[in-house]
């Protein structure tokens, strides 16, 4: 409070009181209130009701200046108000706003479900009917470029193949070694009790070879390839370079897609191939320090108790995830609208769509191959 019971703000809009009258000046707009707003809050609970308000000096005022007010005024008009017919408006208008109504969130009705529920099955439609679009392009540029050799994308083949292949090594060998370790480390807790130890090569090697590796190496690779590929194809239509290649004639599936799905499916087997040796691996240093298991028998051992069957088993389910995965990440990426926001969501879901149709794969592989790598 200044002396004479007046108050006074020192930059931007003022406000000075008197037991009768409050006087506005300056700018009242939330630029320049800013920096000030606690000590004008204060100062505004403390006038009067029924004080005579002068706006006439207030060169701007904007909605935050108005609503600060109106709060001020406890949502009435004063007794006595002079000011311009332009701050009038904007007051006017705020004081309209406050009056209405906010909107109440009705009750969740049995209606509102069978909406969700078909808005979810439409969005699914979609999906499905994109995704079959996406494999009908990427057969027919198979059908092209088997026509015309010359138009093989080796060069985005090779690129794919290094990105998601010779650098996923380190990280699925550091992976599929602690699982071995910790898998043979559990069996043998078992087996040491019902003196079967010998069966801890059956165990490694029929649940890695044939189940843990592809599926082990498919959760990596949707994780760590198969959202890069989503958001590279994301950012290239957020940046529009899609629409930029397609207007200088260049096929978007021929030269982004295709090169992703070949690549990946060549590299899944090697991959699944080389952790799953590793994981063995981890498995015999686990059963060696537990069972005193030495690495010449367990070597002698795994193809007696693992038929060569498997093998292949797992081979083709990389195979076969390595495509999906790729196919997925492609058909998200592809979807992508142009801003961040889509970008995420996209992402994300990729990478959920592609581990849970990898287990879903996994499954129809396992009821289809029920009979088949099984000893007897």
């Amino acid at each position: 409070m200044s002396p004479g019971g007046q108050a006074e703000a020192r930059q931007g809009g003022s406000l000075v009181l008197t037991p009768a009258s409050a006087r506005l000046s300056g700018d009242w707009t939330l630029r320049a209130l800013g920096p000030q707003l606690p000590g004008l809050r204060r100062q505004l609970r403390m006038a009067s009701a029924d004080a005579a308000w002068s706006l006439e000096a207030v060169e701007r005022l904007d909605s935050f200046g108005a609503t600060l007010l109106w709060q001020a005024w406890g949502r009435r008009w004063p007794t006595q108000l002079s000011l311009r017919p332009a701050h009038r408006q904007t007051l006017e208008r705020v004081a309209r706003s406050a009056e209405r109504p906010l909107p109440q969130r009705s009750a969740f009705t049995p209606i509102d479900a069978v909406v969700a529920l078909g808005g979810a099955l439409i969005a699914f439609l979609a999906h499905v009917r994109d995704f079959v679009a996406l494999l009908g392009q990427i057969f027919l540029d198979l059908l092209h470029v088997l026509r015309h050799p010359r138009d093989w994308p080796w060069l985005e083949i090779s690129a794919n193949v290094h990105k998601v292949g010779v650098k996923a090594m380190p990280v699925t060998a550091l992976v599929g070694f602690l699982i071995g370790v910790v898998l043979s480390y559990l069996s043998s807790l078992q087996l040491k009790v019902f003196g079967a130890d010998v069966f801890i090569v059956n165990i490694l090697g029929l649940g890695i070879i044939r189940e843990l590796g592809p599926v082990l190496v498919s959760v990596l690779v949707a994780g760590r390839s198969g959202s890069a590929m989503t958001a590279q194809l994301g950012v290239m239509r957020v940046t529009e370079e899609i629409d930029a290649l397609a207007a200088m004639g260049v096929s978007c599936s021929l030269r982004l897609v295709l090169p992703k799905v070949i690549a990946l499916g060549l590299v899944m087997p090697l991959l699944v191939l080389w952790t799953s040796t590793i994981a063995l691996l981890g498995g015999w240093v686990s059963a060696w320090v537990e069972l005193d298991l030495s690495l010449r028998y367990f070597v002698d051992a795994l193809p007696d108790a693992v038929p060569v069957a498997n093998v292949y088993i797992g081979l083709s389910k990389g195979a076969v995830f390595g495509v999906l995965i790729a196919l997925v990440a492609c058909h998200f990426g592809l979807r992508v609208k142009p801003n961040t926001e889509s970008l995420s969501a996209n992402t994300t879901a990729s990478v959920v769509t592609a581990i849970t149709a990898v287990i879903l794969v996994n499954a129809l592989f396992a009821i289809a191959t029920k009979s088949i790598g099984i000893p007897g």
